[in-house]
């Protein structure tokens, strides 16, 4: 089976990119079911209700997130009610909505979704290692696919996850820093890894936005506000192809579909 990850989506730009560019995917590399990173969906900062169901209506299956998930409040009932928006799994004990489940692509094959957030350069929470491997002890006999987002800013803390995971779920693959990384493989024990998938959105910009506005940021040091950049809008992800009667995975390969227009 194909499963497509598409990277951050960040604002109307990324949706847009979704609403045009997934069915055409989908159709031409025959992906069985579609994971997006969906926490700065919302102007570039968090996701509302009504945009995760406007994903939902554009082919995507599972919405992961990261640390931008509370920016807005209005997504905290939500996170108690729809099961295919995750937020990261390990937040301490307490924190509203589910951090992993298992879904069905339309084939009947069941899928494991865990998302996870770092802790290098980032908030504390709890360890994503430990939280990984307790998570893959409750799913695997429900899901012999499993797909890992670890949304996280050190590439090291990732590419150790990975490692940490490699022979027990299908994928590892990270988010968060909106620059799609080079080092895709399969490693040793049949997990898909790369470092991060990208981002989904305005590339005339500074990771989504306006570069203006992000330049006089860094030359000033005061206190800016961050509007949406516009164009070169892309979509950049993975496919990985995965046996699922074994949950290995046979192939990982990086997207980056531009927008036209």
């Amino acid at each position: 089976m194909k499963i497509l990850f598409i990277g951050d989506v960040v604002g109307e730009p990324g949706r847009r990119a979704i609403e045009k560019l997934v069915p055409k995917i989908m159709a031409r590399e025959k992906t069985d079911f579609v994971i997006a990173n969906g926490e700065n969906a919302a102007g570039g900062s968090g996701i509302t209700p009504a945009i995760a169901n406007e994903l939902f209506g554009q082919g995507v299956d599972v919405i992961t997130s990261g640390d931008h998930i509370w920016k807005k409040k209005e997504i905290v009932e939500e996170l108690g009610s729809d099961k295919r928006v995750l937020r990261p799994a390990n937040y301490p004990a307490g924190a509203p909505g589910f951090g992993y489940g298992v879904f069905e692509s339309g084939s009947g094959i069941s899928i494991g979704v865990i998302n996870l957030v770092g802790r290098v350069f980032m908030q504390a929470v709890e360890c994503p290692f430990r939280s990984a491997r307790e998570i893959v002890e409750k799913i695997k006999a429900r899901a012999r696919v499993i797909i890992v987002d670890i949304h996280a800013e050190a590439t090291s803390e990732k590419i150790a996850l990975g490692y940490y995971l490699d022979g027990t779920v299908s994928a590892v693959l990270g988010t968060h820093t909106h620059v799609q990384t080079a080092d895709e493989k399969i490693l040793a024990g049949g997990t898909a890894y790369i470092s991060d998938a990208g981002m989904t959105g305005p590339f005339d910009g500074v990771i989504g936005r306006d570069k203006e506005q992000i330049l006089k940021r860094f030359i000033t040091q005061l206190p800016t506000k961050f509007e949406m950049a516009g164009g070169d809008i892309q979509l950049h992800g993975v496919i990985i192809d995965i046996d699922d009667k074994t949950g290995r995975a046979e192939s990982i390969k990086r997207v980056q579909e531009k927008l036209a227009g």
